[in-house]
């Protein structure tokens, strides 16, 4: 049985996963659009293709280049399904997050290594319908390519602001800001930042055996801290575009590093022993979905 792990890294593209304030993405070559249909319904938006040196990148504004879409709303099955489709095998994605403690000051930047999901409103798996699968995701986070984000972006944070290696994303449903009781149970559980995206995406790629690590930018205190504002839109935006220009710069060369280096992650075999069901029970329409996940353990599905 082939694992996905032996695929062909050399030829594999790295997704780019633009949040809150960034819609686009400078510096991408010989960009063009493509507009995709998936099992699970259209991607948030079309997918730009182009290079980042001599590696072929995938843009993708998760909520939509004007931000239609709410956290709740973003077709996440879709985008990560369409991502798969065109060959990513990485994916850096780029957050706006909340501080939930005082290391983690606005316009710093976190890389994490830990999710909680408060989320209740979204599907996230690729699976059922006759078909289960148990992905691992103990370390949602690839650490390969954490360790090449935390590496060019402490190389390039300017002086005063830092760049944190490693805490805990509390991903909430969203899309209200936090209670300030929320806020501090959150901060009781040793949570580091909270976002409305991450967790989902993270679950998503796993089972789709794309390694993923996210570049969180600071942009408020969420509502807990007495010396400063209660998040608001406006804080959010004003520190959003105050970090862009930097987290396009950190994304652009870490996507050259992932260029050079192409790293092999544990992700790129996650289905290889969570496929609980055999091949001959699964219904028909369900494999036509799943079956750019599980060609490499089933074989290419012709019914």
């Amino acid at each position: 049985m082939a694992s996905s792990a032996s695929a062909d890294l050399a030829t594999a593209r790295l997704g780019i996963l633009g949040g809150s304030g960034l819609y686009a993405m400078d510096g991408i070559e010989d960009g063009r659009e493509l507009e995709l249909d998936t099992p699970y319904g259209r991607p948030s938006d079309s997918l730009r293709i182009g290079r980042i040196g001599d590696l072929e990148v995938v843009f993708l504004a998760r909520h939509g280049r004007h931000h239609t879409f709410t956290p709740t709303e973003v077709p996440y099955r879709a985008n990560i399904w369409a991502l798969r489709s065109l060959n990513v095998r990485w994916i850096l994605s780029v957050s706006a997050v909340g501080s939930l403690q005082e290391q983690y000051r606005p316009l710093d930047m976190v890389v994490p290594n830990q999710f909680i999901d408060r989320t209740h409103q979204r599907p996230l798996t690729f699976f059922g319908e006759g078909v289960v699968a148990h992905v691992t995701v103990a370390d949602p986070y690839c650490a390969a390519l954490s360790r090449i984000l935390e590496d060019v972006g402490d190389s390039l944070m300017p002086e005063g602001r830092h760049l944190h290696r490693g805490g805990t994303y509390l991903c909430m449903e969203g899309p209200a800001f936090s209670t300030r009781a929320e806020s501090e149970l959150y901060r009781s559980w040793g949570c580091s930042v909270i976002g409305m995206t991450n967790h989902t995406e993270a679950r998503l790629a796993r089972e789709a055996e794309i390694a993923y690590a996210t570049l969180a930018m600071v942009t408020d205190y969420d509502c807990w801290h007495t010396e400063h504002a209660s998040v608001t839109v406006e804080m959010v935006i004003d520190n959003l575009r105050a970090n862009a220009a930097l987290a396009q710069e950190i994304v652009r060369v870490a996507a050259q590093r992932v260029g050079n280096q192409r790293p092999v992650s544990k992700a790129h075999q996650a289905l290889r022993h969570a496929l609980m069901t055999s091949v001959e029970s699964v219904p028909a329409e369900t494999r036509r979905k799943v079956d750019l996940l599980t060609t490499p353990y089933w074989g290419a599905f012709t019914g």
